[in-house]
């Protein structure tokens, strides 16, 4: 399949034009004129990723978070990014971005995250696009049984890949939660959307100190704070699905999942009792 009909179809299932206007997505390196048979998804376009792609022999990597997301004025082998330029290239790896236009995409990352945790049923966005409300940031839907907080937040534990990081919750343990809010990636511009939404509990990443501690004192949801590389790894799944699922040329593809866990944090230590 050429990559620009991979491209097509990525772009049909998540158009650039609901990206945020500072945001940089589509493709990053490649030829759209070669033949792609191997195609690998991942979050976060880092050396160790690359480098698994290439092991695979992946004609195509395509990632959540942007490599480029900041205007440079050299791609030169003598910086980070630079040097993983010139690896896809020599390696004939082509990079495509899906990041924003994917997390307001119906479904898209919080779908994804949402049933990650249990959440089951009908969603909504948190947010909802200017001129379609089926599509936004954030999703909001219901478990299929009430559970306390400390269910909840174990249930997220188990759902989503474990990081160091971990998964950390805010509120009483005995709490009842039937009503959930999630938003894949940092999520604390959507804290007052949780609360006017009148959920029980809003599960994210990212969550700053003071926001959550003042967030708290107003008597609102409880919160759910997890690593943010956690909570968009499930999209990956699904993108990979609806690709498969774009054409019958697409479905020929090869296609993986990376496991590599790229969350930036590495240790975690529980301090002096």
């Amino acid at each position: 399949m050429r990559l620009s009909h991979v491209i097509s179809a990525l772009e049909e299932l998540y158009p650039p034009s609901w990206a945020e206007s500072w945001d940089a997505v589509g493709l990053v390196c490649g030829d759209p004129g070669r033949d792609v048979g191997r195609v690998m998804f991942a979050v976060d376009p880092v050396a160790a990723v690359v480098a698994e792609a290439l092991a695979w022999g992946a004609d195509l990597l395509v990632t959540h978070h942007p490599l480029l997301l900041r205007p440079v004025h050299s791609v030169a082998a003598t910086t980070p990014k630079g040097r993983l330029v010139h690896r896809m290239i020599g390696g004939g790896l082509a990079l495509y971005t899906a990041h924003t236009n994917a997390d307001v995409a119906d479904p898209g990352v919080s779908d994804a995250l949402a049933r990650a945790v249990g959440v089951t049923g009908e969603l909504r966005p948190m947010a909802p696009a200017d001129g379609d409300p089926r599509r936004g940031h954030g999703r909001i839907g219901e478990l299929a049984e009430p559970v306390t907080l400390a269910e909840f937040t174990a249930l997220a534990a188990s759902g989503l890949p474990r990081t160091a990081w971990g998964v950390r919750a805010a509120g009483e343990p005995d709490r009842t939660v039937r009503t959930v809010a999630v938003c894949g990636g940092a999520g604390d511009s959507l804290l007052g959307a949780a609360r006017e939404a009148g959920v029980d509990v809003y599960l994210t990443a990212d969550l700053r100190h003071h926001p959550a501690s003042e967030f708290a004192e107003h008597g609102g949801p409880a919160l759910v704070d997890a690593a943010h590389w956690a909570t968009e790894w499930p999209w990956l799944a699904d993108a990979e699905r609806r690709l498969a699922a774009a054409s019958p040329e697409a479905g020929t593809l090869e296609t993986r999942v990376s496991t590599l866990v790229t969350d930036a944090w590495r240790l975690h230590h529980e301090g002096a009792k």
